[in-house]
């Protein structure tokens, strides 16, 4: 990623956790930044609990590079 390359086609979050396991809200906004709102997210735990949802899911309202472009408006 330093060198400005970098493609994603889905990422897994897993904890120690009694349920699948959630990223915060600043690892939902990197991903936002970096990856398409389409790419599956994979939330699960040790216990083999998967939920799949998607970048774009996690954080709906997000901010994008597409509002700073708009700012001027």
């Amino acid at each position: 990623m330093s060198e400005g390359t970098y493609e994603f086609e889905a990422i897994a979050i897993v904890a120690d956790t009694e349920g699948p396991c959630a990223p915060c809200g600043a690892c939902r906004q990197v991903m936002m930044e970096f990856c398409a709102p389409t790419m599956p997210v994979y939330l699960t735990n040790l216990k083999g609990d998967v939920t799949v949802t998607s970048v774009g899911e996690l954080l709906p309202f997000a901010f994008t590079t597409e509002d700073l472009e708009n700012a001027g408006n």
